[in-house]
């Protein structure tokens, strides 16, 4: 007569497949969670960026040639600013270039306009 159930291998190659399948389960999360906090940081970053033109926008200002490095602090986070302006071929338009990195200098944003003189 012959016992009905599974054999220790048939369990084993189950555990195995489980285990497998949780493993790769857990990187894709892991690489979700990455992924996520990265479009956060790439969002403020770019809102810095944006809140700055809009100043120069608003106050009217119209930059001096040269580099500027400042920070920025949104939402308990800081970011570095780093302008870059450069006169244009018409001498009433600057090129402003304004790049934004992470606190550890990782580059997040960059962003180019010109600013005409008012």
């Amino acid at each position: 007569m012959r016992s009905r159930g599974f054999t220790l291998v048939e369990v084993l190659v189950a555990v195995a497949i489980v285990a497998i399948a949780l493993a790769a389960g857990s990187r894709a999360g892991g690489a979700l969670l990455d992924n996520s906090q990265r479009l956060g940081d790439v969002m403020m970053a770019q809102w810095c960026a944006e809140n700055r033109l809009s100043t120069m926008r608003l106050t009217k200002l119209f930059p001096d040639v040269g580099q500027v490095d400042d920070e920025c602090t949104l939402m308990g986070r800081r970011f570095q600013l780093k302008q870059q302006v450069r006169a244009s071929f018409n001498p009433s338009f600057r090129i402003v270039d304004l790049g934004v990195a992470d606190d550890q200098g990782q580059p997040l944003v960059r962003l180019s306009v010109i600013i005409p003189r008012y």
